[in-house]
């Protein structure tokens, strides 16, 4: 299916979502301040267009922040993890552990290391975001097949030639397919941290429209949130479809 089709199925089921989530409300007469339309959380964000603009923008560079520690991070730590039984052993263990701590609980310790406002909303979207990096580039690389390293070997490859003519190709698939779980978990985890202890960002938007029981707009603030997650995971899919499109040529990308 051609990159424009498959645009036009996603949009038509996005536009089938509201349709029906906006019939829903009308026909069974909700109340906006249990489940406001569509429409009515659009129309919440007008009057304060600028305002959601600028904790949008907030929110925006704090996930990209957490998110560009954890892509380093995890590449790193999924090398290591990937290409040594012994690391393996020794880390995957407390990587495991560590991603099963809740990241709200850790919201309140980092707030006391480092006072209300970005970098605990850094820190959070790093520490939610960084795990599955580092499992699916572990994967990659340790899925590559040892035939294909024994050929680099008896053509007289060093290991450092087979690593990266190989293994390194060989993961991208995985690597970038963690990118896209990454960035939308690295948007929970910079909101998770706003609601909790900040003063800028859509989470802090939201926190204070529910003290004030706009329902509509703490829903607006949450449709800014998924466009703003489909939006870069959209950018990492075309990326993926680009550079490692060959890995996919036998399905839809």
């Amino acid at each position: 299916m051609s990159l424009r089709k498959d645009t036009l199925v996603a949009a038509l089921a996005v536009v089938g979502l509201f349709a029906l989530w906006e019939a829903s409300v009308r026909l069974f007469g909700i109340p906006p301040f249990v489940l406001p339309s569509p429409s009515q959380a659009v129309l919440s964000l007008v009057p304060v267009w600028g305002v959601v603009v600028g904790h949008a923008w907030q929110t925006l560079w704090t996930t990209l922040a957490g998110f560009g520690l954890a892509v380093a991070t995890g590449v790193l730590l999924g090398a290591a993890v990937g290409t040594s039984r012994p690391l393996n052993l020794a880390l995957y263990p407390l990587l495991v552990g560590f991603n099963s701590v809740p990241k709200a609980a850790l919201v309140p310790v980092l707030v006391l290391w480092f006072g209300i406002g970005t970098v605990p909303a850094i820190l959070t979207a790093f520490l939610i975001s960084f795990f599955p990096i580092v499992v699916n580039v572990a994967t990659g690389l340790a899925a590559v097949p040892p035939e294909l390293r024994e050929v680099l070997r008896v053509l007289g490859s060093s290991r450092l030639e087979a690593f990266t003519r190989v293994s390194i190709p060989f993961s991208m698939p995985y690597f970038f397919a963690s990118l896209k779980v990454a960035i939308t978990l690295a948007f929970v985890g910079a909101v998770i941290s706003e609601i909790a202890a900040s003063q800028k960002g859509i989470g802090y938007m939201m926190t204070s429209a529910s003290s004030q029981f706009n329902v509509p707009l703490v829903f607006g603030g949450l449709l800014v949130i998924a466009a703003m997650g489909i939006l870069l995971y959209a950018v990492f899919a075309l990326l993926e479809r680009r550079l490692v499109g060959w890995a996919y040529r036998n399905q839809s990308a």
